[in-house]
């Protein structure tokens, strides 16, 4: 097995933790974000058909090192994926040509953070009953996170989790399914503004040291390395599936770049990465990183695929890191500047090396609803929004058709039923376990984007 990782700030100056401390802390004191000290290196004499499960407990082993025993982490595994609704948990769908979809969404809640997030139910409830702690978890959604985390968090005895979205800015289906759960220790609380404001809530409240140790703060948003850490499993899974050994290609629909990260964290360990895509929509942001190696902050405009409907991509702070030599003095002052002025860009070395492997492309509503038309008509294939844009963008910039490539779907089509339904003329069906979803009663709290009303409504309302 590889050497255990321990973890250190991407803003240098917050002292290094092992996996456990990650995991209940979220986000680093000095505002940064955890990263692997090293990066762990994956067998290459593997059974390129090994199962899911089999893949999980062999990549995440040395990520959490003696947090959990190999037994313990064996147990959360399968006890997080006995819970989907496909046997092989993330199924592959080959559309011929080298194309294949990646299908996330089986787990409870429908959405690719099911993947991570009902792990990380089970981690954050082993460790906390260990250590006798309970930890109050603060979340911003863009629509998919609020409701997976919701999901995996739900009656656990050491947990309260609050979730922020924004108002207006989530599907229906995504909205009911944070404000129709009836357990005691979840709160859905929307939030006057856009999801970046959540976001920036959530990081000010982090920021805040008194709040944050009074209520013993947690995070459950892909600023979380146990998130990233999840996720690379799949990225390892498919590789070896389809390229048996061979240099492989992935096209992820991008909103917070936990997702893509975890293909760059793929990449790092050895799994034969050729080209990663990422797809954007109207809100372009990284697509301007990608292209030209500098971004400037704008509003955020609401689309079809509204999970994607961000300007600050946190998780894009982790590839920085990376391009800053893992500098945690220049990537702070890089990232100061970039909230003071609202503009960042690489330098020419640094830009040539990203442009090796990276690639980012936007797409438009109106391309993203032909795209769910023409591949419902074509391959009787339906797709959501985001999967769309996906599918778009890995027919733009696939460079290489020899090497296959690999478009995730991220979501079911039933979360988007209107865009669906637009595209295609069919209203895609939720599965059983959801099928009475817009009959459940609604529970949540609608609150200003003011920080001190929401921290007082967390205070007010976390259990003592």
């Amino acid at each position: 097995m590889t050497e255990p990782v321990r973890y250190q700030s991407t803003r240098g100056t917050a002292p290094e933790l092992d996996f456990g401390d990650v995991l209940l802390a979220g986000l680093a004191t000095d505002g940064g974000l955890y990263v692997p000290t090293h990066w762990p290196t994956l067998a290459t004499d593997v059974d390129p058909d090994a199962s899911y499960i089999d893949t999980a407990n062999e990549v995440i082993a040395p990520f959490v090192g003696d947090t959990f025993t190999a037994d313990e982490l064996a147990e959360m595994i399968a006890a997080a994926y006995g819970s989907f609704h496909h046997d092989e948990v993330v199924p592959l769908v080959d559309l011929g040509d080298g194309r294949i979809v990646l299908e996330l969404f089986w787990g409870p809640t429908l959405a690719f953070k099911d993947v991570a997030l009902q792990l990380v139910g089970h981690m954050f409830e082993k460790l906390l009953t260990a250590r006798q702690q309970r930890l109050t978890i603060v979340g911003a959604t863009s629509g998919d996170t609020g409701s997976a985390a919701i999901e995996a968090c739900r009656d656990r005895e050491a947990l309260d989790i609050f979730v922020l979205f924004p108002k207006g800015r989530v599907s229906e289906v995504q909205r009911r399914q944070m404000t129709t759960v009836a357990s005691p220790n979840v709160h859905a609380v929307e939030i006057e503004g856009t999801f970046d404001d959540c976001q920036d809530l959530v990081k000010a409240m982090f920021g805040h040291p008194e709040f944050r140790d009074d209520v013993n703060l947690g995070a459950v948003n892909s600023i979380n390395w146990a998130r990233v850490m999840a996720q690379v499993v799949y990225y390892v899974y498919a590789a070896r599936k389809v390229g048996k050994g061979a240099p492989v290609s992935f096209s992820v629909p991008t909103g917070n770049f936990g997702n893509v990260f975890a293909a760059e964290t793929a990449r790092r360990m050895g799994t034969p990465i050729d080209q990663l895509i990422v797809g954007s929509n109207r809100n372009d942001i990284l697509t301007q990183f990608f292209s030209t190696g500098s971004m400037a902050i704008g509003s955020v405009e609401p689309s079809h695929s509204p999970s994607m409907d961000i300007q600050v991509s946190s998780n894009l702070e982790r590839l920085l890191f990376e391009l800053y030599g893992r500098d945690g003095a220049s990537l702070t002052e890089a990232m100061l500047r970039f909230r003071g002025e609202g503009v960042l860009g690489l330098g020419v070395d640094q830009m040539a090396h990203l442009s090796e492997t990276w690639s980012g492309t936007s797409v438009s509503d109106d391309e993203t609803l032909d795209a769910i038309g023409r591949y419902q008509e074509q391959m009787d294939l339906l797709v959501d929004p985001h999967t769309a844009v996906g599918l778009v963008a890995a027919e733009r910039l696939r460079r290489n058709p020899e090497t296959p490539i690999v478009s995730l779907a991220t979501a079911h089509p039933a979360k988007f039923p209107d865009a669906v339904q637009r595209a295609t003329g069919v209203i895609p069906a939720l599965p059983d376990h959801l099928a009475d979803l817009h009959s459940r009663v609604e529970n949540y709290q609608t609150l200003p984007n003011d920080l001190a009303v929401v921290e007082a409504f967390v205070q007010e309302h976390r259990s003592k």
